[in-house]
C-alpha cells in the first residue's frame, strides 16, 4: 500500500506544471531601489504557480537569465537615464539570450521596468521607456503597471528626495500591485504560449 502511496505521489509531482520563473534584478545605491524591488517580490510571489528570485544585478547568473520566464529590471535614475550598470546588465542580458542560433532573445518571455529617483522631474519616464526600448529589441512582451486610479503606467517609480526620505508607502503599494500583475500575466503567457 505504500508504494502505491508513493507511486501515486510521485505521478501527481510529474504531473504538475514547472513554475513560472520571474527575475526582478536591480541596481541600488541608496537602498531605494531595493526597497521597491523587495515589494514588487512580495507582489509577485503572492502568485500561485510563480518562482521569484530577486538578486541585485551584480549577483545574477547567466543560467538565471536563461530560465527567467519573466523578467522585472529596476534602476536609480541618472542624468534622465539608466544607471550605467543597469544599461550594462541589459547588455548581457542580449548576449546571454543570443548564443542559441538562430538567437530568440526573449520571445515569449515577458519584461517589465520600474525606477527610482531623487525627485518627480528626473526623468523616470526617460529611463523606463530606454529600457522598454531595449527589452522590445529582445523581442520581451513589455508588461506595464497600473496604478491605483486605474490607468496604465510604464511600471512603477519613486521619487525618494522627499521627507521621510525613500519610497512612501503608496509607491510601495503601487509596486507590490505590479509585482502581482507581472507575475500573473507572466504566468498566463507561459502556461498558454502564443502560436
Amino acid at each position: 500500500m505504500q508504494s502505491l502511496v508513493l507511486f501515486l505521489f510521485a505521478c501527481s509531482l510529474a504531473a504538475a506544471p514547472a513554475p513560472v520563473r520571474v527575475l526582478i534584478a536591480y541596481h541600488s545605491r541608496t537602498g531605494n531601489t531595493e526597497k521597491m524591488a523587495a515589494a514588487i517580490g512580495e507582489g509577485a510571489a503572492a502568485v500561485v504557480g510563480v518562482q521569484v528570485t530577486l538578486r541585485k544585478i551584480a549577483a545574477v547568473t547567466n543560467e538565471e537569465i536563461v530560465q527567467a520566464d519573466g523578467i522585472v529590471l529596476g534602476t536609480p535614475v541618472e542624468w534622465a537615464t539608466l544607471s550605467a550598470e543597469t544599461k550594462a546588465f541589459l547588455d548581457r542580458i542580449g548576449q546571454v539570450l543570443s548564443k542559441p542560433a538562430p538567437p530568440a532573445f526573449g520571445e515569449g518571455r515577458t519584461a517589465g521596468v520600474f525606477c527610482t529617483a531623487g525627485t518627480p522631474s528626473n526623468g523616470q519616464e526617460l529611463a523606463r521607456l530606454s529600457a522598454i526600448a531595449a527589452f522590445l529589441a529582445l523581442r520581451f512582451v513589455i508588461i506595464g503597471g497600473v496604478n491605483d486610479e486605474g490607468f496604465g503606467s510604464l511600471g512603477p517609480q519613486a521619487a525618494t528626495a522627499g521627507k521621510p526620505p525613500g519610497p512612501t508607502a503608496r509607491d510601495l503599494a503601487d509596486a507590490r500591485r505590479f509585482g502581482e500583475r507581472f507575475a500573473r500575466l507572466t504566468l498566463q503567457l507561459r502556461r498558454q504560449p502564443l502560436p
